[in-house]
């Protein structure tokens, strides 16, 4: 018998190895992810809401450097750190002002499946492309942001270095600076996470058997952390558990706003109607306890979506029923594009080119680009930014 359990742990090594592999295999030459995507100048110029002619002329009288070139002198497109560039040369910058509140995005269900840590790590890619300095804290100790990141959190993340440092019962950690990494993106930031992380739930539970002090301490410790770090970002997404623990109630007392995805079939839809009761319940308590939690939107958004379901048509339906102007219109289409890049441990934004044909890649970075604009909006909304019109749409609408 005991060696049927012992079966488990070697099912586990033989997993983790399998992944070290791919990642390996995934990454070369280096065994490290990169970022090879680049964009060509009508791109640029529609992502900088100006015109082709306006960054040329910046790149004759020398306000840019020369546009990047093949040796034959063909252009290649610009990188993510160039487009950055060309943003703040050209005063295309869609950054908060200082005294705007940085977004503090927490995506939450407690139904596992529904997309949670691909919806963080492509809205995260998309807010880089957009130029928005981004931070992506991963709370959930299965680590999938963290993997889709590049990182083997088996291998290559200890426990010293995600938040279990600073949330512990016997912390080492009074702020959360130690634990942000560079990731190939240049204006996106990780905390990353590993199974230990999961240690903090047992220390917290025990913890708040004895009266819960200390689990409200850490509770207003993760807050006033991540709002410290938000500071020198505009946007911090969180990818908590798909659990009501003691770390996911931390995370969305943290958090300022709520995004729930959730997959078109009836079960999603009820699992999600029992977090959203859960959720009121907890906050109310919450509340209670002296612990203020306040967001500046709530919204649910369908991931997943496959519109030649007629069952997923049938349950969006009932979902726009249910929750009105809250469930976002534009759902995430199912898409072989989004599995396949996740098999490379990428996201969307991160091909350089289609992995199936260039017409479902198209179709399914158009429909993401739409989806993410959403949530861009409502963050924008809350800085009570009015979205003017860009010159690539003034010079259209006079022609």
């Amino acid at each position: 018998m005991q060696s049927v359990v012992n079966q488990i742990g070697d099912l586990a090594g033989a997993g983790e190895r399998m992944i070290e592999r791919l990642r390996r295999k995934a990454f070369l030459p280096e065994s490290r992810k990169g970022l090879n995507v680049r964009f060509g100048i009508a791109e640029a110029a529609h992502l900088l809401g100006c015109s082709t002619n306006r960054i040329r002329m910046a790149e004759e009288d020398g306000r840019l450097p020369p546009a990047p070139a093949s040796e034959n002198g063909r252009r290649i497109g610009y990188s993510v750190q160039e487009l950055l560039h060309m943003r703040d040369v050209l005063g295309a910058s869609p950054v908060r002002a200082p005294l705007d509140i940085p977004a503090i995005i927490a995506v939450q269900n407690f139904k596992g499946g529904v997309g949670k840590s691909t919806v963080t790590t492509h809205l995260a890619h998309y807010f880089a492309v957009q130029g928005y300095r981004v931070l992506v804290v991963d709370c959930d100790s299965q680590a999938t942001t963290t993997t889709l990141f590049g990182f083997n959190p088996h291998f290559n993340i200890k426990r010293d270095e995600t938040l279990y440092p600073y949330l512990s019962i016997d912390p080492t950690q009074t702020d959360l600076a130690y634990a942000i990494r560079p990731t190939p993106w240049p204006n996106v930031d990780l905390i990353p996470s590993n199974l230990e992380l999961f240690d903090v739930e047992y220390e917290l539970a025990a913890a708040g058997s004895d009266g819960g002090s200390v689990l409200a301490a850490r509770f207003r410790k993760l807050k006033r952390g991540l709002s410290e770090l938000a500071r020198n970002y505009d946007v911090v997404l969180l990818d908590p558990p798909p659990a009501l623990g003691t770390i996911s109630l931390a995370v969305m007392q943290a958090a300022n706003a709520l995004l729930v995805p959730l997959a078109a079939t009836t079960p999603d839809f009820c699992s999600t109607v029992q977090f959203l009761s859960m959720m009121d319940q907890v906050l109310h308590q919450l509340t209670d306890a002296g612990i203020e939690v306040d967001y500046q939107f709530v919204r649910l958004i369908c991931s997943k979506y496959d519109a030649n379901d007629p069952s997923h048509a049938m349950v969006r339906a009932i979902m726009e029923q249910s929750f009105g102007p809250a469930l976002l219109p534009v759902p995430i289409l199912e898409s072989a594009e989004i599995s396949h890049a996740a098999m490379r441990m990428m996201t969307v934004y991160e091909l350089d080119k289609p992995i199936g044909t260039p017409k479902t890649h198209k179709r399914c970075r158009a429909n993401l680009d739409e989806a993410m604009r959403q949530v861009e909006q409502l963050v924008r909304q809350s800085w009570g930014r009015v979205e003017a019109a860009s010159e690539e749409a003034v010079i259209h609408a006079a022609a």
